[in-house]
């Protein structure tokens, strides 16, 4: 059995406090998803917290859009941007598939005012539909210390 080096985190379930705050950085976090292929897709992306769930949005029509749904299995990685040897990683499932009308263009507009500083998304494409993913988290895990 391996052994637990002192800057790992141990496994866990829900995001601890300094975890949260590190996800409500502007942070590009890298999302893993399985094609129906079986082979691996990932891409950088920005994130929003809800509760304990991650919010991803994208628009309709792209890959994780037409290969994520409820039960889906999802990867996210994130690196510190004030400290690269800090890392998080996350393991879940996609719990609900929220459509532009039930808050996936809201939802856009805000991660567009965390990351851009904007009240509202300057690069939807004329006719753009937005689609949200929420992730519960399964498994949390990470590099650095609280």
């Amino acid at each position: 059995m391996a052994l637990q080096h002192a800057n790992m985190a141990v496994a866990h379930r829900q995001l601890t406090a300094k975890e949260r705050q590190m996800l409500e950085k502007q942070v590009l976090v890298h999302v893993g998803i399985v094609l129906p292929d079986g082979t691996p897709h990932v891409s950088a992306m920005w994130v929003d917290l809800d509760g304990e769930d991650i919010i991803l949005n994208t628009a309709e029509g792209r890959t994780k859009a037409n290969v994520l749904r409820p039960g889906s299995p999802v990867a996210l990685s994130v690196l510190d941007p004030e400290n690269p040897y800090r890392n998080l990683a996350l393991r879940g499932r996609v719990v609900e598939v929220i459509s532009e009308e039930r808050g996936a263009a809201v939802g856009i507009n805000r991660l567009a005012k965390k990351y851009l500083g904007v009240d509202e998304y300057p690069y939807r494409a004329p006719g753009e539909r937005r689609v949200q993913f929420r992730v519960r988290p399964e498994v949390v895990s990470g590099w650095g210390k609280d």
